[in-house]
């Protein structure tokens, strides 16, 4: 990403994609029937690490541990006001994930396997109409209260009951969760779901603490910390400025096979700050150690200071080989004036990416046309083969240029900022949309309504991008404009789909499933905080994604993504934006790191404060 839209995050605490992989077939459940019995589970495939295994590949099993690491708070907004992630109410801290365990925890060099954490074990029948979670008897919430069956059964009721809306979607396969006895929890599954991956949206849920909640509301937005069932508590909180996490001493799973060598750090800080320029100067000075830079002027032009001069500071471009995010500007098609696909069309020609790639981030950037951009799930040219053969059976209701033209991607452009074709097509498809110009040179419907597009972001950073694009709108006679407003108003906004248009940018998984209900069904559309950012409605979507949820392999599971990846972009429900590709960080040269970095994640969370260095660094007062 360069100058910043908001990176979204899905309501999701979900471990992996499943399917059950290794394990002992044939063992006969308490359950009811066969069931594998298994240390971890897998979407396609065999999973990498046996049971037994010692640790990930990718971490130092004797990393050394303590100190502290420090980022700068980023998220949908740049403050917070809340310490509960799972309610509608508030702007929750980054980091509250540190509080919370799941049954299962999933690993960075695989695309869906996930293994046991809080649950030992886990049992599947060959159906998977319901899956059996053995709990470790030696699990305890950050209280010392043990983890129970009964708490997993609490955790779903609650987040289906009080959760937020989002949450109705999530859960809605869920037919029942049942404590067997202490130890042991079912999850049955609605007969008629798809249930490749439902074993592992429960064993991805963060589990909550019934006896805490017995005497707290769990519904409240609150500053107060929780009792949590992971490895960090809250150490303290400056409302909107900073949160800091701690190490619980008495944390149960440290030895844990999937966390040994992880979270090598005694405490964690997120530090907010007012804008971008003043969380860089922070950075220069050591107020932080980690920063992940989205801004290419800022890559380009301004890592020139002393720190990184005297090789205090180092800075890395890490290969990202997830796919590189949805990121553009949604259109609202809950507004009227956005229903016709020529006016999106049109609105979306006058975005110069060409020009804005070359006058304000130095040409680092690639242009975005698929959600699913760098990875195999990314529609390309005409549908052919198995891909070709689902989207027939929709025929009658796609448009025909699905099958007779490549999978759509935005006009190359000229690099002067108002490319004249584009400006001319745009003109003309506005006039054949019915909004022509009138003698004031805004365009208007035959019932006398002004087109107009309202920009309003929270990011000052993006108003360098936004101001000439509304330039351009402007050009072909749509009355637009932006508004620079506060965090707070932009996540309400979001919430309760308040906008014309939006940029933001979702981090797209490397299998796709039910998440994708929250991105683009009917159901998530009406739902208030959901991640359906432009209000789509279309029963072929609806069923394309129930397609990709109902893959039985990794193949047919991007073909069907590549599918649904052509439709959704047929219906130019976005202007998308730009990506990259790698991580851009800066770090203080403090940390030790493994040798290998992780296939899929950027890897920082393997890393451990090396003490020498750090030393010296606050030696020579580089560091405060």
């Amino acid at each position: 990403m360069a100058a910043s839209p908001r990176v979204l995050a899905l309501v999701l605490a979900l471990a992996a994609p499943c399917a059950m992989a290794e394990g002992a077939p044939g063992t006969t459940a308490a359950g009811g029937g066969e069931a594998i019995v298994s240390h971890g589970i897998s979407a396609f495939g065999d999973l990498k690490y046996a049971a037994g295994f010692a640790h990930f590949d990718y971490v130092n099993p004797d990393a050394p541990q303590g100190g502290t690491m420090s980022f700068r708070g980023t998220g949908a907004s740049q403050t917070f006001d809340s310490l509960n992630p799972f309610i509608f109410k508030g702007e929750p801290a980054q980091g509250l994930a540190l509080l919370y365990d799941s049954l299962l925890a999933g690993s960075a060099d695989e695309p869906d396997s996930a293994y046991g954490l809080i649950a030992e074990s886990l049992e599947v029948p060959p159906d998977r109409s319901w899956a059996i979670f053995n709990l470790r008897p030696e699990a305890r919430f950050s209280d010392g209260h043990p983890i129970t069956a009964e708490d997993v059964v609490f955790t779903w009721q609650v987040l289906l009951e009080k959760g937020a809306p989002s949450y109705q979607i999530i859960l809605q396969d869920i037919e029942g969760v049942e404590a067997l006895d202490d130890h042991r929890v079912r999850f049955t599954f609605k007969p008629d779901s798809p249930k490749r991956d439902l074993p592992s949206l429960a064993g991805g849920l963060s589990i909550l603490p019934k006896h805490y909640y017995d005497s707290v509301e769990f519904s409240d937005s609150t500053l107060t910390p929780p009792v949590g069932s992971g490895r960090f508590t809250v150490a303290s909180v400056d409302p909107g400025k900073s949160i800091r996490y701690c190490k619980n001493p008495d944390y149960w799973a440290e030895k844990l096979p999937v966390n040994i060598g992880s979270y090598n750090f005694d405490c964690i800080v997120y530090q907010y700050f007012a804008d971008n320029n003043a969380a860089f100067e922070a950075l220069k000075v050591g107020d932080y150690l980690f920063h992940q830079e989205f801004f290419a002027v800022l890559w380009a032009t301004a890592y020139d200071f002393p720190a990184l001069q005297k090789g205090w500071v180092r800075r890395a471009e890490i290969p990202d080989n997830t796919p590189s995010g949805a990121q553009g500007f949604w259109f609202n098609l809950r507004r009227p004036t956005f229903q016709d696909p020529r006016v999106r069309e049109a609105i979306g020609l006058m975005f110069n990416f060409e020009w804005t790639n070359a006058t304000l981030f130095h040409d680092l950037y690639r242009r975005t046309d698929s959600f699913f951009e760098n990875s195999p799930m990314q529609a390309e040219g005409l549908p052919e083969g198995e891909e070709l053969a689902l989207l027939e059976a929709f025929r009658d209701r796609l448009p025909p240029e699905i099958f007779s033209e490549p999978a759509w991607s935005p006009a190359v452009q000229s690099k002067t900022q108002t490319d004249r074709a584009a400006l001319r097509r745009a003109s003309t498809l506005l006039d054949e949309a019915g909004w022509t110009v009138g003698p004031d040179g805004i365009r208007r419907n035959a019932e006398g309504q002004k087109l107009t597009l309202r920009f309003a972001d929270d990011s000052p950073a993006m108003e360098r991008v936004i101001n000439p694009y509304v330039q351009n709108l402007r050009r072909i006679g749509i009355d637009a404009s932006y508004t620079a407003i506060d965090p707070a108003q932009m996540q309400e906004r979001q919430k309760n789909f308040d906008y014309d248009i939006l940029p933001a940018r979702f981090a797209m998984p490397l299998s796709p499933s039910m998440e994708l209900r929250q991105l683009f069904s009917s159901a998530a559309a009406d739902t208030p905080g959901s991640a359906n950012l432009a209000g789509v409605k279309d029963p072929v979507v609806d069923a394309l994604i129930e397609k990709v949820i109902q893959s039985e392999t990794r193949e047919q599971m991007q073909v069907r993504v590549r599918a649904l990846d052509r439709v959704l972009r047929s219906k130019r429900i976005w202007v998308p934006n730009w990506y990259s590709g790698k991580f851009l960080v800066a770090y203080w040269d403090v940390f030790g790191r493994p040798g290998l970095q992780p296939e899929f994640a950027r890897g920082d969370t393997t890393w451990w404060i090396d003490q020498d260095r750090y030393d010296a660094l606050k030696a020579q007062g580089a560091l405060r």
